[in-house]
């Protein structure tokens, strides 16, 4: 897939933004601040309607503006089928929310474009991946099944519907001292085994295949010999090959197990919601034991493996946005990484970084070529500017 054009109107730095992007490696160079961040943040708005850095959409809002807006012109390039283009738009206002459009005709749900303009995002914060907690291995794994498969994303959503009404029964009576009453908790019960199970069964079977592409973008970034490796730890002592049907039993019984437990807390303690992924190299757990190096190493290789798994299964290049993630590469692993986005296995790149100078030994910048270099500059009250170089 690739990006042909982007526009921003009252969006973080941005007043009134427009830029044209070439088919491979875009650089957006400029100093900290000027608004290089915030054209990332404006595709992944439209690719899946939220940034990849704030909660909350409030954030995005250039100050004293009445809304925000992004509108980009895809081209869709996979799948053997003739390039076609398709238009995305997004427009956010504070108390009415967002609207997502795609060749002009408004979506019924912000969800409904998931997948449909799939994108990775490698930023210095993927370290978290490897070195903070369990959420954010679970959000990743979500990030990749949603964009594969709407049917995930919509069993993922009835999953935390149905858990948060269950968790208001349980806290209600908690409060009162009682058992919540079997007619209240069992459909809500019964609704998470169905979800749930279906959520921990594809999780298996999706770590299992990832597993080789993790493999394969690992060789991408690290000349080392250790194996990457990924665990899957979910409900205790289930089969990594259980049907479905296993999986439901599984969780019924352990929802069961902690039924006085839940009583107590108020509120659901067993499901998808406490899965865990552990990462390996060799025999090092990466989180426990891995050097600054090994996380940011590793944190590289899972968005890379994400990159070549959506391209397999998508049969469509996700686009790439690289968010100063070179910055602390050293020039030999820039190169190399480099090379691979000049490559035929990757699509279009946007690439954000302070300096032009790094990239001009391996990648030929020219104004109406493959590759293209846009300076972005602070605007103050006005707004930043994007123009691209001769």
């Amino acid at each position: 897939m690739v990006l042909r054009s982007l526009r921003l109107r009252s969006f973080r730095a941005h007043t009134e933004t427009e830029a044209a992007f070439a088919p491979k490696i875009n650089l957006l160079y400029g100093p900290n601040g000027a608004g290089k961040t915030n054209v990332l943040e404006a595709v992944h708005y439209l690719c899946l309607t939220k940034s990849f850095l704030a909660a909350r959409d409030t954030y995005a809002l250039r100050k004293g503006s009445p809304y925000f807006e992004v509108e980009g012109a895809f081209e869709k390039t996979g799948g053997g089928e003739p390039r076609r283009e398709r238009e995305a738009r997004l427009v956010y206002v504070p108390g009415e929310g967002k609207k997502i459009f795609l060749g002009g005709a408004p979506l019924d749900r912000l969800a409904d474009v998931v997948g449909r303009l799939p994108v990775v995002v490698f930023s210095p914060e993927d370290i978290a991946l490897t070195a903070e907690g369990p959420s954010e291995r679970r959000q990743f794994v979500n990030n990749i099944l949603s964009q594969e498969r709407p049917a995930y994303l919509d069993d993922l959503m009835k999953y935390r519907r149905a858990r948060r009404q269950r968790n208001e029964v349980l806290k209600k009576y908690k409060k009162r001292g009682q058992p919540p009453p079997a007619d209240l908790i069992t459909p809500w019960t019964e609704e998470l085994v169905t979800l749930g199970s279906r959520i921990i069964r594809r999780r298996q079977q999706f770590l299992r295949t990832f597993a080789g592409f993790l493999e394969k973008a690992y060789a991408h970034v690290e000349s080392a010999t250790e194996r990457p490796t990924v665990e899957y730890d979910t409900i205790a002592d289930l089969d990594p090959e259980a049907s479905v049907d296993d999986v439901a039993a599984a969780l019924r019984g352990a929802l069961e197990r902690t039924r006085r437990d839940e009583e107590k807390r108020g509120r659901t303690l067993v499901g998808p919601q406490r899965d865990e992924l552990v990462f390996r190299l060799g025999e090092l757990e990466v989180r426990r034991y891995g050097s600054q190096g090994q996380h940011r190493t590793f944190g590289m290789a899972l968005k890379l493996a994400q990159f070549f798994y959506l391209q397999e299964r998508l049969e469509e290049a996700p686009l790439l946005l690289l968010d100063d993630a070179f910055g602390k590469l050293d020039a030999e692993r820039t190169a190399a990484f480099l090379e691979l986005l000049k490559s035929g296995e990757v699509g279009q790149s946007l690439v954000t970084a302070t300096e032009r100078a790094p990239f001009e030994p391996v990648v030929p910048f020219e104004a109406e070529g493959p590759y293209r270099a846009l300076r972005v500059e602070a605007g103050g009250e006005r707004g930043a500017r994007m123009s691209a170089d001769d």
